[in-house]
């Protein structure tokens, strides 16, 4: 048996507080897979799967057991204590929370407690160009408030995140100039009415040099397009001081690991791969660890919405590491000695240095 330390999970959303019937849980049990089938069912996916293999124990009941019968038990134990069960049972003692998404989820505050581990914050850089801009009556008071809101972020956060959107707009390596950022700020402005997002690809790539130039780690989400358009941008960061992670590359996971390897200050997440692959899970974590050095990856469980994703990315990543890990010891290829040391890089140890947890307390 592979022991590992509990996980630090370093890229995770809120929970929804509100109870949910089979179609509002199915929606954001696979939120990019539409509706089912006419007569099927989405926990006919390797994430139904495993959620039904790892969560219903959790909550009293036997393994596998019909998805209805999950349900009722967690409408008989109310939102609450069924994701305070489910997230106390996964593992984790850590959580880095990306707070930049809509809909009626926890904090970080909430999280922590609902999980019992202390939770950290990754600020949204969109978020925050919409803040400002809501408090801006002029292109100029926008881009003053805006540094700002970013400064002041990162006094307290442990990273800043960014949408794909922003990761396609990187593909233009260097910052854009003070005129073109006061043109797109004018536009976005205009055109935008209160509350509207972010689009501008200027403006975008203005947000991604900001977080640079604060030092603090930058998440960049792929959204499961292919890194190696941000070659150029990975390479223009080089020796500015803020590590890059690359975020919710599969089925391109091969490709993040490849410039995890290549670049000092870059680092590829290593979920919520486990969840989406369930049975495979160890075959796609046994190929990132083929690619790329083992200081450089990072467990997390890309939870949103649902605490099922939560539990299942961390119990099925714990579940493919012994795996894979312990199957390479037990065959002779490594020692036991070591193959618990990566077990702990990868489960907590690489994130607690990448983030400067430890300096945190």
């Amino acid at each position: 048996m592979i022991e590992t330390p509990p996980l630090v999970d370093q890229y995770c959303h809120g929970v929804l507080r509100t109870e949910l019937g089979l179609g509002t849980f199915e929606a954001a049990l696979v939120p990019s897979a539409g509706p089912p089938a006419a007569g099927t069912t989405l926990f006919d996916t390797q994430t139904g799967f495993a959620v039904r293999r790892w969560c219903p124990p959790l909550l009293g009941l036997e393994p596998h057991c019909a998805p209805a019968r999950y349900l009722a038990r967690r409408r008989e134990l109310g939102v609450a204590e069924a994701g305070r069960r489910l997230l106390r049972g996964a593992g984790v003692g850590a959580y880095l929370v990306d707070t930049g998404l809509p809909g009626d989820l926890t904090d970080p505050k909430e999280l922590a407690l609902a999980g019992d581990a202390p939770t950290y914050e990754v600020v949204r850089l969109e978020l925050l160009a919409e803040q400002a801009a809501d408090t801006s009556g002029t292109v100029a008071a926008f881009l003053a408030n805006l540094s700002g809101a970013v400064h002041h972020a990162a006094s307290g956060a442990v990273a800043f995140g960014c949408g794909a959107a922003a990761v396609a707009a990187a593909v233009e390596a260097e910052p854009p100039g003070p005129g073109e950022v006061r043109g797109a700020a004018g536009r976005w402005l205009a055109g935008r009415g209160r509350g509207g997002a972010v689009r501008d690809p200027v403006l975008l790539r203005h947000l991604l040099w900001s977080a640079v130039a604060s030092g603090l780690p930058l998440q960049l989400h792929a959204g499961g397009a292919s890194p190696e358009p941000l070659a150029g941008f990975v390479r223009a960061t080089a020796g500015r001081g803020a590590r890059l992670v690359l975020l919710g590359t599969y089925p391109h996971h091969r490709q993040a690991a490849r410039l995890a390897a290549a670049h000092p200050h870059v680092y590829a997440d290593l979920g919520p791969d486990p969840a989406r692959t369930g049975a495979r899970a160890a075959a796609v974590l046994a190929e990132l660890l083929e690619l790329a050095p083992f200081g450089k990856l990072l467990f997390s469980s890309g939870g949103r919405a649902l605490p099922e994703l939560h539990a299942v990315g961390a119990l099925v990543f714990r579940e493919a590491l012994g795996r894979v890990l312990g199957g390479w010891a037990a065959d002779g290829s490594w020692s036991r000695r070591d193959a618990d040391r990566v077990a702990a890089l990868l489960a907590a140890g690489n994130a607690r240095r990448v983030y400067r947890l430890d300096e945190r307390g």
